[in-house]
């Protein structure tokens, strides 16, 4: 997948994946025990990484093949778009390679077709090997197991502007950090500016739930439960942001860019970002740069959330042994810590982001956001529920907008967005 990129959608996938379709290996499927001898042919899938990253991978290719003589990989990248249909096109015809890039909304049709292999049974012994929140973002409600190893994560801090909050009486070097915080610190900055800067300039969405502490979906998998009093609560505590102009008016139908823009102008105290806005900032806004302040993510649980890509195993195929070594290989710690001093990205494994390049500044804006982030990634959680799909996070957000204009309640608005997502999820 592309590193800047969400995931995209799986809902294609969900429709066409029947419980007989197989792996490259064959027909008949192979073992789902990983122990036996490391050799054989097996494809590897990746998701739009071949124009930026093709010595990388050659080079990991040839090192597997090295260690252990006797495989072959056979590698084979996908372009962005309509990599869900392009997956239900192969599982559903039979030719699903070996070893797939997948993310955990794509993981979870192939795992509920019996087509992505069970890791805590074939390969339970690496297990120790990731971080425990990224390990267990594979695992799909109503199932047991964990359907794809860890690979690479993201996750992005808060950027804040120490002036304003200064000038609203607030300390500058203490930002909120829970959301009780958040709330408080928004009212009074809305009121010391009568109404001229907003603390935030996006509604709330399912991930913002979650940092809440609001359950998001029964362990069954089969409906959501966000409209619960504590979901009730926080939409009725942004809805007085909205009221207060505490959240920006215009948060209903901003953008990413728009949203950046508000920041950028100082009509917005805190905005989420990455290391290239720090550059746009020390270049047009040399201010701003110059107040800066960095951040996590709001939550209220203690955990952070991230963005995780993971490396599945096809449960059909005829090399078992070989396709968990490699898609192990491919996302052990050595392998991780070398593609993410290529791209920003971070690794998932345990241990990983203690490393200095993790944790020492040296200066650059680049490396600023990369400590920070880091730092708030080792206990992270991907809150966003595997089923939970770009149709549902609009309704979700539809229904938000109509309760903070004060169209409907917001305890009416989140029982209208989750008997909406009950029923996509029970369409499939």
């Amino acid at each position: 997948m592309p590193i800047s990129r969400r995931s995209l959608a799986a809902a294609a996938l969900a429709l066409v994946l029947p419980l007989s379709a197989c792996g490259s290996g064959g027909d008949d499927g192979g073992p789902t025990d990983a122990s036996g001898k490391v050799e054989g042919d097996i494809t590897f899938q990746t998701w739009n990484l071949r124009a930026n990253f093709k010595p990388y991978f050659e080079d990991l290719i040839a090192d597997f093949e090295h260690t252990y003589p006797g495989t072959h990989v056979k590698w084979i990248d996908q372009p962005a778009e309509g990599y869900p249909d392009k997956l239900s096109a192969d599982a559903a015809g039979g030719t699903l390679p070996d070893v797939v890039n997948v993310s955990p909304d794509l993981v979870a049709p192939l795992a509920r077709a019996g087509l992505a292999l069970d890791l805590d049974k074939a390969a339970g012994t690496y297990r120790s090997e990731y971080l425990p929140g990224a390990w267990a973002s594979h695992r799909i409600p109503g199932m047991k197991g964990t359907y794809a190893f860890p690979w690479y994560l993201n996750t992005g801090p808060l950027f804040y502007n120490k002036a304003l909050f200064e000038k609203a009486g607030l300390d500058p070097e203490q930002p909120p950090k829970t959301y009780d915080d958040l709330f408080s610190d928004a009212l009074r900055m809305a009121e010391k500016s009568d109404g001229q800067v907003a603390t935030l300039a996006n509604v709330p969405t399912i991930e913002d739930f979650g940092r809440y502490g609001v359950p998001l979906m029964n362990r069954q998998g089969t409906a959501f439960t966000f409209n619960s009093a504590k979901g009730v609560e926080l939409l009725t505590r942004y809805k007085e942001l909205y009221d207060a102009k505490a959240l920006d008016p215009q948060a209903l139908t901003a953008t990413p860019e728009s949203a950046g823009k508000k920041f950028l102008t100082g009509a917005v105290a805190m905005n989420p970002g990455s290391a290239l806005d720090l550059g746009n900032f020390k270049k047009n806004a040399p201010s701003l740069y110059r107040n800066i302040g960095i951040t996590d993510q709001i939550t209220s649980t203690g955990h952070v959330n991230m963005y995780v890509m993971g490396v599945m195993v096809n449960s059909r195929t005829r090399h078992t042994p070989a396709a968990v070594a490699f898609a192990h290989f491919v996302t052990d710690a050595r392998h991780q810590m070398s593609f993410a001093k290529k791209v920003a990205i971070f690794p998932s494994t345990a241990g990983s982001l203690d490393d200095p390049y993790f944790t020492k500044e040296d200066g650059t804006d680049e490396t600023r956001v990369r400590v920070a982030a880091a730092k708030s990634l080792k206990n992270a959680v991907n809150y966003t529920p595997v089923l939970f799909s770009d149709q549902m996070k609009t309704a979700l957000r539809n229904e938000v907008a109509k309760a903070l204009q004060g169209r409907q309640s917001p305890e009416e608005a989140l029982d209208n967005a989750v008997n909406a997502a009950d029923r996509l999820l029970r369409q499939g």
